[in-house]
């Protein structure tokens, strides 16, 4: 950001100079959630009395003064998946699962309470919504929570380490990034270009695209990842619409 703000004053900012920045940043997608998160810190400026402007760019959203973005769609397929699972140790197969099957963010996954019963609470933590999940419905899920339960661990998450700790993104990033490459690798050593390059394309947060692109149905996946709009689902996590022949 120096090249571009250097010790710029608040009233030396203004809409050419975030699009500059916007032009200049290699990761396109990327600078715009970075100047997403620069409106919030402008704005608790303003709160806080730093400054009495109001953020240069407010008002402009459908203006199209950011990057064009396109959705990442691709499809979470069950064998690249798996052979990523197939790599990680207990932690990761845990996350895995449960992410894949109630779309929880990562966030959410490290931080939702293991419950006393097989119902499964959470508040989001993005929106805050609420949501609850019937654990014995899952074929994945109750092994899980039996697991937790026989550990006895301390801490009161339900994602845990064998030895007791609560789990964290640093863990599970490594513990993905590490299985993610031996998968690779052994796709490479059996000559699958395909698969090598579709398995170092994918996500730990793919978990959430998997669950949506698994539901039933186009509503079943937006009341999955508890989404307002369903035109959100469907561009952003591959949900499709599935529709019956009527001859």
């Amino acid at each position: 950001m120096r090249p571009t703000f250097g010790p710029g004053t608040w009233d030396q900012v203004d809409v050419p100079l975030l699009k500059g920045y916007l032009r200049a940043r290699s990761a396109k997608t990327q600078g715009n959630r970075e100047m997403a998160l620069l409106s919030l810190i402008w704005n608790w400026a303003r709160g806080e009395g730093y400054t009495t402007l109001v953020w240069p760019a407010a008002g402009m959203e459908r203006s199209g003064w950011k990057n064009k973005e396109k959705p990442r769609r691709m499809r979470v397929r069950d064998e690249i998946w798996n052979a990523i699972r197939y790599e990680g140790d207990q932690v990761l197969h845990d996350c895995m699962d449960l992410a894949s099957a109630t779309g929880m963010r990562l966030t959410d996954c490290i931080t939702v309470l293991m419950p006393r019963t097989d119902i499964l609470h959470l508040e989001a933590s993005k929106t805050g919504k609420e949501a609850e999940w019937d654990l014995s419905l899952s074929a994945t899920l109750p092994d899980l929570l039996a697991r937790r339960r026989a550990l006895g661990a301390d801490h009161l998450m339900l994602l845990s380490t064998p030895d007791g700790r609560p789990v964290n993104l640093k863990m599970l990033r490594y513990r993905w990034d590490t299985a993610r490459e031996r998968a690779a690798v052994k796709a490479s050593l059996a000559d699958d270009g395909q698969s090598v390059a579709a398995i170092r394309a994918l996500f730990l947060r793919d978990g959430r695209k998997r669950a949506a692109q698994k539901s039933g149905s186009l509503e079943e996946a937006s009341d999955l990842l508890q989404h307002d709009d369903k035109r959100l689902t469907e561009r952003h996590y591959g949900a499709v619409r599935k529709l019956k022949p009527v001859a």
